[in-house]
């Protein structure tokens, strides 16, 4: 038996497709802030379009779409950092069994690269990043922000205030020259030039 959609699920179903294209720039700059990478952060974009569209349903009228695929997003990203953080502590424990006795022959060299606040922020621990890219970057209250990430207010405040000072720290560090600021601005305290 074949079971079709009624007619208003049909339309609402578009529309909310209709919306999620328009989504897309913001939700592919979030992922990216997330991910430190533009390729993994589109990704991201990627894998949480392809569960929203399977779970439509379960997307309740009166809510806020951009919210729910903030939300997709966060969570795609969680799980990925656990699977990586696993794979990692694996390959970590057969890379010492194997170099246990042995010297490298070279000493590692630093390679110095240009850092801007992209790289700033991808230096961020996962959870400030989150937070601050929703507050800072996408505009969202700490509230929205709170809701978005299942946190207290307090503790997203808390996370963007530690991680604008880290991005501070670090900018001033690369660029001893170049002075930054703390100004207000609308969602509380903004970094300029």
């Amino acid at each position: 038996m074949i079971f079709k959609q009624a007619p208003e699920h049909d339309r609402r179903d578009r529309a909310l497709r209709r919306q999620m294209v328009m989504l897309l720039p913001r939700l592919r700059r979030f992922a990216c802030n997330l991910a430190g990478d533009i390729d993994r952060g589109d990704e991201l974009v990627q894998a949480a379009c392809e569960r929203a569209l399977k779970r439509l349903t379960q997307f309740r009228d009166g809510s806020r779409l951009d919210s729910w695929m903030y939300r997709i997003i966060h969570t795609q990203w969680i799980d990925r950092l656990r699977r990586r953080k696993t794979r990692e502590s694996h390959a970590q424990d057969r890379h010492d069994h194997q170099t246990r006795d042995r010297i490298a022959p070279y000493p590692a060299r630093p390679v110095e690269a240009m850092v801007d606040v992209r790289s700033a922020m991808a230096a961020l621990p996962a959870e400030q990043r989150a937070a601050i890219s929703l507050v800072v970057v996408e505009g969202y209250t700490y509230a929205e922000a709170a809701t978005i990430l299942h946190t207290p207010a307090g503790t997203v405040a808390s996370r963007v205030a530690r991680a604008r000072r880290e991005l501070i720290r670090q900018l001033k560090n690369e660029r001893p020259g170049r002075l930054f600021r703390v100004v207000e601005g609308a969602g509380g305290k903004d970094m300029r030039p």
